[in-house]
């Protein structure tokens, strides 16, 4: 384990355990001296073992929508003057870069995508279904509806087809009707109880609380995260110099669905028909897959129980 460095407090670090922290670090910092990208910068966890591994003319770039993400990561800059942090969002991160004066590409750029444990363990966020906390899960709070003002003005058809593309809730029409039925709703607890009520819990005390899929719908279609990650996925590869990496944290399968097919096309040439002949040189490919699938490995997920889900995708710019 690698430890923190001295102007960091421990408890922050244990706040918030960054999943596949040995993994990311071996997978994506290939030149001690290069410029990195932590594109969700969190409450700093990646960041941080990031910097004790790179050497001191490096650079690192932290990222990320939530306020509260900038301002512990402002602390970090306050003390480390390799690190700087801005407010952006993955489809701004071309901006970010060209205010940060890192136009001539970076070696590496890491996504840990979703939402954070910080996010989750505060319910005024509203991002859980564990807790009480007004209906808001905005990532960034000071701008865009809250889930509580779309679900008690959206139409029940709306409701259910974001249920069922962002959530893949096979009960999304029966759910929408109920939402619509009991408005006003203000708070999880209400939403989660409701989705209760109309989705039976398993049987197995291992089984997902019947509202998961319900809340991480919202969710996503609250951020816009779909359209997020495909226009982060695009930008982040761009920024990347020659033998960078793209290193890419999802935790379920939407989010690794895209990723895959995004890193599954920068690695493959062009689907073309076989019997036009095609020059070598017009096949070439953009990007080559460093090491298959990586998830979290038994010591990780007793540690830190949230990790079961993650999975870590890497690719490499090729010239």
């Amino acid at each position: 384990m690698i430890a923190p460095p001295s102007h960091t407090p421990l408890d922050t670090m244990t706040q918030h355990l960054p999943v596949l922290l040995n993994e990311v670090l071996e997978g994506l910092l290939t030149d001690p001296s290069g410029t990195y990208v932590d594109a969700t910068f969190g409450r700093g966890g990646h960041s941080r073992a990031m910097l004790e591994r790179l050497g001191e003319d490096a650079r690192l770039v932290g990222m990320d929508r939530d306020p509260e993400a900038i301002t512990a990561g402002q602390r970090l800059q306050a003390s480390d003057p390799r690190f700087s942090i801005r407010h952006g969002r993955f489809s701004g991160l071309t901006e970010v870069l060209d205010a940060s004066q890192c136009k001539a590409g970076v070696q590496g750029v890491l996504m840990d995508i979703g939402v954070s444990s910080p996010q989750l363990d505060d319910a005024g966020r509203g991002f859980s279904f564990n807790a009480e906390g007004p209906l808001d899960m905005r990532m960034d709070c000071t701008q865009g509806q809250t889930a509580a003002n779309w679900l008690n003005t959206a139409k029940a058809e709306d409701i259910a087809r974001v249920l069922y593309v962002h959530g893949e809730e096979r009960r999304a029409r029966r759910i929408a009707a109920a939402i619509v039925e009991a408005r006003p709703l203000e708070t999880t607890l209400e939403l989660a109880e409701l989705v209760e009520r109309c989705v039976p819990r398993g049987r197995h005390p291992s089984r997902k609380h019947p509202a998961t899929k319900t809340f991480q719908a919202i969710r996503i279609f609250i951020n816009d995260e779909d359209v997020e990650l495909q226009q982060g996925l695009e930008a982040a590869f761009e920024s990347l110099a020659i033998g960078g990496r793209l290193a890419v944290i999802s935790f379920h399968s939407l989010e690794d669905r895209k990723v895959k097919h995004t890193f599954r096309s920068l690695c493959r040439p062009p689907a073309l028909p076989r019997h036009i002949p095609i020059p070598e040189p017009l096949q070439a490919v953009s990007a080559r897959p460093v090491g298959g699938v990586i998830r979290a490995s038994e010591a990780e997920l007793i540690r830190n129980p949230r990790s079961r889900s993650a999975v870590l995708r890497i690719i490499e710019r090729l010239p």
